[in-house]
This record gives C-alpha cells, sequence and structure tokens, in this order.
C-alpha cells in the first residue's frame, strides 16, 4: 500500500471523527475526568476514536494503532497508528473553539504521514515525507521570522497539577523577551500552526505521542525544527518538545535552558 492511500485513510478517518465532534457539540458530552479534575474525557473522545480505529482496521487490520483512549492494539509492529480522537477535550468540553483530530502513521519508527483536522474551521493539514506540507490543498510553510523579540509562541500546560510550576516559570520567564505567549490548548494545532507560520515557535512538557504524532511530520515537512527540550533529538517518547520555523530555533532552546 503507497503512502497516498495511507494519506487517504487518514484523511477519511480523521473526516469521520470531525463529524462526530461537529454532531455532539453544545451536547451533554458525559463529562468524566481521568487523573486530575482537569484531565477530562467525553463520550466523544471515545466515539472519535472508535470510528477512527474501525476506518484504519477495515483497509490495514494488521496494522497497530495506539490511541490515547484505548491505548495500544497488537499488530505489525512495523505500522503504527498514532490517535488523539480529539485533541484539546478540555476546550471541547467548554464550547471553546480550538480543538482538532490528530493522526500520524509511523513506518519502522519514523512518523512519515500527519493530518491534523481542526473541525471548527474545516481546516485540515496534512504531509507525507518527502513530499511537502498542506493545508486544504495549498502548500505550506514555517514563518520568515529571525528574531525571537519580534516572534510569536504558544505553549501548553499538563493537566496534572504537579507538573505546572515548571513550565509557569518558563513561560514567565520567555514572555518579556518576545511579542507574545499563546496557550491554545491543542498541541496539534500548535504544531500545525507553526507549520502554516502563524506562530514562530512553540514548546511543551509531558507530553504524550499522541499529542505530537500527527502534527510532526507536518511541521517538518513545512521547514520545522523539532527538537527535545535541550536541543537534542526529538523521538515520539520524550516528553518534551520545542518546534520552532528554524531561524529562533537556538535562541528559544538557549532561553528555556537558562
Amino acid at each position: 500500500m503507497s503512502n497516498t492511500s495511507f494519506l487517504s485513510v487518514a484523511i477519511q478517518a480523521a473526516q469521520a471523527a470531525a463529524r462526530i465532534h461537529q454532531f455532539y457539540a453544545g451536547s451533554d458530552l458525559g463529562i468524566n475526568t481521568k487523573s486530575s479534575h482537569t484531565d477530562l474525557v467525553t463520550k466523544v473522545d471515545k466515539l472519535s476514536e472508535e470510528k477512527i480505529r474501525e476506518i484504519i482496521s477495515s483497509y490495514f487490520p494488521d496494522h497497530i494503532v495506539l490511541g490515547e483512549e484505548q491505548g495500544q492494539s497488537v499488530g505489525n509492529a512495523s505500522h503504527r497508528w498514532i490517535v488523539d480522537p480529539l485533541d484539546g477535550t478540555m476546550n471541547y468540553a467548554h464550547g471553546f473553539p480550538f480543538y482538532a483530530v490528530s493522526i500520524g502513521l509511523e513506518v519502522n519508527g519514523e512518523v512519515t504521514t500527519g493530518v491534523v483536522l481542526d473541525s471548527v474551521r474545516n481546516e485540515m493539514f496534512y504531509a507525507q515525507k518527502g513530499q511537502g506540507a498542506f493545508c486544504n490543498g495549498a502548500a505550506i510553510k514555517v514563518s520568515e521570522e529571525t528574531e525571537l523579540s519580534r516572534s510569536l509562541l504558544s505553549t501548553g500546560f499538563p493537566s496534572n497539577p504537579d507538573g505546572l510550576s515548571d513550565n509557569l516559570a518558563l513561560f514567565a520567564k520567555l514572555h518579556p523577551k518576545v511579542r507574545a505567549i499563546r496557550r491554545p490548548g491543542s498541541a496539534a494545532l500548535d504544531m500545525a500552526y507553526v507549520a502554516c507560520g502563524r506562530l514562530d515557535g512553540f514548546w511543551e512538557l509531558r507530553l504524550n505521542s499522541w499529542d505530537v504524532a500527527g502534527g510532526l511530520i507536518i511541521a517538518q515537512e513545512a521547514g520545522a525544527v523539532i527538537t527535545g527540550f535541550k536541543g537534542d533529538t526529538y523521538h515520539l517518547d520524550a516528553k518534551a518538545v520545542v518546534a520552532t520555523n528554524g531561524k529562533i530555533h537556538d535562541g528559544l532552546v538557549a532561553l528555556l535552558n537558562q
């Protein structure tokens, strides 16, 4: 099966999940908590993941699927789909219009296909290795900003209250040195926004692989530089990521580690 077919399946699955988001928005979501009172899950997270798994399995029954809600299935270890069925659950539960479906395909340990679909704006970001990055059919690329002082950054905070203090300190340290910092609440869309130049950079601590996988290849194909927190090589099992347009990367990493 070609990469193009992998992409078409990822798009089909993302669109199906987005329709579930749209159908249930504003209704009784059956909200529950997981690790803390800020770590929410709704019936839409679960229904969306079930639909994504159903579609992927119908085409590739031997592939592994790792999803935020159901964990990892058993299958062909060379192909693993990494799924966040509703990235930005807190936003969704409160009617704040910033959330997405994120689907990445990892082949032999490397993410080669990614889709991030903003189900509010119907903006679909997607990429395949070596073929560029796109939003709704138009090619996208990272920003040209070279100065941190003129940069718009974003970050996120972990749902576990014990993890808040480290990033709050970083936020306070960086804020006076950049143009502004946003905290929109969806790492997948943050990565996509770096890819299309709406953000110059993004960092976050304590992420999971499903938060990043879909947006990773999109950002890379758009020209982004993505590393670990100290500028080291980024791996999906890492818990911290720094993604920028490349031109401000060294400066941002240096500030984060001061």
